[in-house]
């Protein structure tokens, strides 16, 4: 297919490189050029502006910061919709509300653009290793057109109903990973300051009821201190926001998430916003006073 490509950052690079192995021609664009310089060096081809990547597309991809820059990118001057012709899909993969998401997607709709919302889990290794969990809303046909740019991206791909659901789904993996990474360092801290090897509990918890995913690959790199950021803690604080920000505007309380909302708060807080959110570790280590 004939893709566009914009949001060339930490996770996007990756993900536009795949999509240029598995066949696929790329336009890119990007406000930092030398953002674009390693696709370019694939044979990516160079655009002006997101309107002028839309122009030679059949396909849009973003991936990009939080909503108002999805806005932007979509609908602002320049946007995808001043270059789209009739029947271009777009497909958004950043992190975004459910209810902004619908919102432009009708606003898409009246321009001729199909919106999927795509947002994926799996960081940059599954960026990088094209494995993300990918979570589609949006209409079924368009998601079938678009499947085999998914399957160049990641393995778990699923379509989960209307515009607005695949952000949804997003927002219960935030949720799950968010409070799963906050008992993950609770508990291997728990265990340093008793003064007893957070590998070895971890090692014994893994054959366990406590075995998790989260607790294998993000307890394994907190006991081995690797902090370099696969998903930085500043992003899952954004995206908590987003769970809090929906849960009061449906009235829904969600005690645990706001909890874990409010430990990434620390985290950014404190300095660790650019870390992983497995640093998480260090915050309960300085709590506890412990060097973190």
């Amino acid at each position: 297919m004939n893709v566009g490509f914009i949001g060339l950052g930490l996770m996007g690079r990756p993900m536009a490189l795949n999509l240029m192995r598995a066949g696929h021609s790329l336009r890119v664009w990007a406000r930092r050029a030398e953002s674009m310089q390693p696709l370019l060096d694939a044979g990516a081809l160079a655009c002006s502006s997101a309107a002028d990547v839309a122009r030679g597309a059949d396909v849009v991809i973003t991936i990009v910061g939080d909503a108002p820059d999805v806005e932007r990118v979509a609908l602002g001057p320049e946007g995808i919709a001043d270059g789209a012709r009739e029947g271009l899909i777009h497909i958004d993969m950043s992190t975004i509300s459910p209810e902004v998401t619908e919102g432009i997607a009708a606003r898409l709709r009246e321009r001729g653009v199909t919106m999927l919302d795509a947002p994926v889990s799996g960081g940059e290794p599954g960026a990088i290793n094209a494995t993300l969990t990918i979570m589609v809303g949006g209409d079924a046909s368009a998601f079938e057109c678009a499947k085999p740019l998914f399957e160049a991206m990641g393995k778990a791909i699923s379509h989960i109903g209307g515009n607005g659901a695949g952000q949804v789904a997003k927002a219960c993996n935030q949720i799950v990973t968010g409070v799963g990474v906050a008992s993950v360092a609770e508990a291997l801290n728990f265990a340093r300051a008793s003064g007893v090897d957070a590998g070895a509990v971890r090692e014994v918890l893994m054959g366990g009821f406590a075995a998790s995913r989260i607790l294998d690959a993000h307890g394994g790199r907190m006991v081995k201190r690797e902090f370099r950021p696969g998903f930085k803690s500043w992003m899952h604080q954004k995206d908590m926001r987003i769970v809090l920000d929906e849960a009061h505007r449906m009235g829904l309380q969600l005690p645990t998430a706001a909890a874990a909302a409010q430990l990434f708060n620390a985290m950014v807080g404190s300095g660790l916003g650019e870390e992983d959110s497995v640093a998480m570790l260090k915050l309960f280590e300085r709590m506890s006073g412990g060097e973190g």
